[in-house]
């Protein structure tokens, strides 16, 4: 995580010609990206700069110079030798830098999108997905990180830099499933290739930060979330593959599981007229028989039988022609002429709409 705009000051050992002693304290450091030095540096200021950090000197919109090896720097002309590189940009009538600190060590940080992605799926259409997921990074570049992200995006705090990172992160992430989608994924191929994804994101990696400075090694903890209704539909499919049965059978096994839940539903009447198992399950297997041949019909795309009144197959999702029309011949299944639900022979009214037949 990264760490929160502090109030820090820098630390201020002892006044030589008005010289100031700058260090990036301990306690403002844990977990931030970046810290700017409230004031701009000068010379005969002192500059502390331990292991695990880089001191980064910038002015007039570009990094002069850094300093990434352990060692208090006296900006003075007696130590020319050690800081004579930045030292000839204080000769002029500007005598003065920002300064940056920014870590060596690896940071974790975490992304999720703020607008959904439109993923085009072949079965459920325009599918609106929403990623998450946590990061390893470091600052490969101090000149480039300094200049892209203080020069280019004006961040002054890490919780800018935190922002601009979690942008970028999220559009590689869109970029790898619109490239994955053109190969072929479906939304119903997400969780299976999570791990695919993730390793996409990571070569994308150095060409499209590396232009900031930063390094991406570890993508983890990836979740892209569906829509509810797409979500129930996949679960609905899955469950249908494990055992092995079509939708009908589906729909059948569920309504007979809520009713034997339910005492005082199908199941309770069954069981009050003295039906065991066996009985119930010959009058279910005949009720389906007689729904498939007077309620139920194919489905003009994928032939799954499905009731006859819908006007979309809930198997494939295939828009149907509601039947309408007169009745079919005495003895046969007929349909509101109105609404096209299907009727029981010799029903005069609709039992759906109410219009009369």
């Amino acid at each position: 995580m990264f760490g929160k705009k502090s109030d820090a000051v820098p630390a201020t050992g002892g006044s030589v010609l008005g010289s100031t002693t700058i260090a990036w304290d301990d306690q403002f450091k844990q977990g931030s990206a970046l810290w700017k030095v409230p004031r701009n540096i000068r010379l005969n200021d002192n500059i502390v700069v331990r292991e695990d950090e880089i001191a980064v000197f910038y002015r007039d919109g570009k990094v002069l110079t850094y300093f990434d090896q352990p060692n208090r720097y006296a900006l003075t002309d007696f130590n020319a030798p050690i800081v004579g590189n930045l030292l000839k940009f204080f000769t002029g009538v500007v005598q003065e830098a920002e300064v940056y600190y920014i870590p060596k060590r690896y940071m974790d940080g975490k992304f999720g999108s703020t607008q959904p992605y439109q993923f085009t799926d072949p079965t459920f259409g325009i599918v609106s997905l929403r990623v998450f997921g946590e990061y390893r990074w470091k600052i490969s570049s101090p000149e480039l990180f300094i200049n892209q992200f203080v020069g280019t995006f004006s961040a002054e705090t890490s919780e800018d830099v935190e922002g601009r990172m979690k942008e970028q992160l999220v559009i590689l992430l869109y970029s790898a499933l619109g490239k994955m989608k053109a190969q072929g994924l479906k939304v119903t191929d997400l969780a299976a290739n999570l791990t695919n994804i993730e390793q996409m994101v990571l070569a994308q990696g150095p060409d499209n930060l590396g232009q900031y400075g930063v390094e991406i090694n570890k993508i983890s903890g990836l979740t892209i979330s569906l829509p509810d209704d797409v979500q129930k539909a996949i679960d609905t499919r899955s469950e249908m593959q494990v055992l092995g049965v079509n939708y009908l059978q589906y729909q059948t096994g569920k309504a007979i599981d809520d009713a034997a839940k339910n005492p005082s539903g199908g199941a309770g009447v069954f069981a009050g007229l003295g039906a065991g198992i066996g009985a119930g399950s010959a009058i279910g297997g005949q009720m389906a028989q007689g729904m498939t041949q007077a309620q139920m019909r194919s489905c003009t795309n994928c032939a799954s039988m499905i009731p006859a009144n819908v006007k979309f197959c809930p198997n494939c999702g295939a828009t149907q022609e509601v039947p309408q029309g007169p009745p079919s011949p005495a003895g046969a299944a007929k349909f509101c002429p109105n609404c096209g639900n299907a009727l029981a022979a010799g029903a005069k009214f609709c039992p759906n709409c109410g219009k009369q037949v």
